[in-house]
């Protein structure tokens, strides 16, 4: 039996290592500011785990393309270290590029009340903006 916990543990820790390394610290850029790791962030009653280099669609934000902007962190993690805010993390800050502004995949909302012959078909289409994250500062 402890034979079998043994493979299974080592198998384990070679899934894990190959995960962990993806979210290694970058580089330092060209501009010399300090960049951590990832860092989270909150948008449009959402929470976005965040690196350098990231797209990602958030909620519809009243920004032009093009402009850059600021979100405060809730959290910043870089290798084995974690910094939690309370509720954000002092003098720390993501800069987000907007990309485009559009609109999400179709989502369908099916109401239905079984042997009443009632069925009712709802389309929706969420709007989006979509953010290359820039820089992350601590």
């Amino acid at each position: 039996m402890k034979r079998k916990k043994e493979i299974f543990f080592q198998k384990k820790t070679c899934h894990i290592e190959p995960f962990l390394m993806k979210f290694a610290p970058r580089p330092i850029g060209h501009n010399h500011l300090i960049i951590m790791g990832y860092a989270v962030i909150k948008t449009g009653g959402k929470q976005y785990r965040v690196q350098q280099g990231d797209k990602i669609d958030v909620e519809k934000l009243a920004l032009d393309v093009g402009t850059e902007t600021k979100f405060d962190v809730l959290l910043i993690g870089e290798g084995s270290t974690l910094t939690i805010g309370k509720p954000t993390v002092d003098g720390a800050s993501v800069t987000a590029r907007v990309i485009e502004q559009h609109r999400g995949e179709k989502g369908v909302a099916f109401k239905f009340k079984r042997r009443k012959g009632f069925h009712k078909k709802i389309g929706f289409r969420r709007h989006l903006t979509k953010l290359e994250i820039t820089a992350i500062t601590a």
